[in-house]
């Protein structure tokens, strides 16, 4: 039990800090808008049930409704057409959950074009500077646009020829599916797909190679700008929702600080 007092410990007096990746859940909290002709995603929404009153005087509570993929939510592998053989979101592997975390910062690129897309060339990059990926890591890719949450439309930043916002190459995502060995990847922005992935070959390629290798996604993370480019710890945590394609998830960080 030595590891684990020891952790508990370092929580506790700050040489281990805890950051929450997770974006407040609020009728306000940005959702994915998909064409017209299909099925939309619910936005979060309270249902009171009593707060202290007639209905029940001495507790509040409320009932919630929202999707699967509204806020700080993963995506697992039977998400997809592609994945559509593998786990539902309650039977994902707990070890998988817990799990190194590797930063790439490219949220300069990404101030300067919406529609920046990460290469390959830009993940090797990082590993000549980092070394490479840890095995099992969530990839976590800093853009930048988390500053963009408090309001849908400069979220999703969509115009006539549809959404602006950074992601994955084709090329790229295929690599992290087939090559990379990441347990999943993470993103700021709505989707794990660039804004303008519907147009790619195939359309969606984080969602059609990662789901199909049985990899997960996480959206719409918060902070990865206070994360060290590796050292850091994830703990995901989605509801075990069965049958379910994914889960709102609370998403925490654990990063050792040095003392001083």
């Amino acid at each position: 039990m030595a590891i684990l007092t020891d952790l508990v410990d370092a929580i506790t007096t700050g040489r281990v800090e805890v950051i929450d990746l997770t974006a407040p859940l609020r009728s306000s909290t940005p959702v994915l808008v998909l064409p017209e002709q299909f099925n939309q995603t619910a936005t979060f929404q309270l249902e009171e049930l009593s707060r202290y009153d007639e209905r029940g005087p001495a507790w509040y509570w409320n009932n919630f409704r929202t999707g699967e993929h509204t806020g700080t939510h993963l995506d697992a592998p039977n998400h997809w057409i592609t994945g559509r053989d593998g786990d539902d979101v309650s039977r994902l592997p707990l070890t998988r959950l817990v799990a190194p975390a590797a930063v790439v910062d490219l949220s300069e690129q990404a101030r300067a074009d919406p529609d920046f897309l990460i290469e390959v060339d830009h993940i090797r990059a990082w590993e000549a500077e980092h070394g490479q990926l840890p095995d099992g890591c969530w990839l976590l890719l800093r853009t930048g646009w988390d500053a963009r949450s408090h309001d849908q439309d400069e979220f999703l930043n969509a115009d006539d020829t549809g959404p602006h916002t950074p992601g994955v190459s084709a090329e790229c995502a295929k690599w992290l599916a087939d090559e990379a060995p990441i347990v999943g990847l993470g993103v700021e922005t709505v989707g794990t797909d660039a804004g303008a992935a519907h147009s790619f070959d195939p359309p969606f390629p984080c969602h059609a190679y990662l789901m199909g290798a049985d990899k997960y996604g996480l959206t719409q993370l918060q902070n990865v700008a206070h994360l060290p480019a590796t050292g850091a710890v994830v703990i995901a945590a989605p509801l075990p929702i069965v049958g379910g394609s994914g889960s709102p998830a609370r998403v925490l960080a654990l990063v050792e600080r040095p003392p001083g």
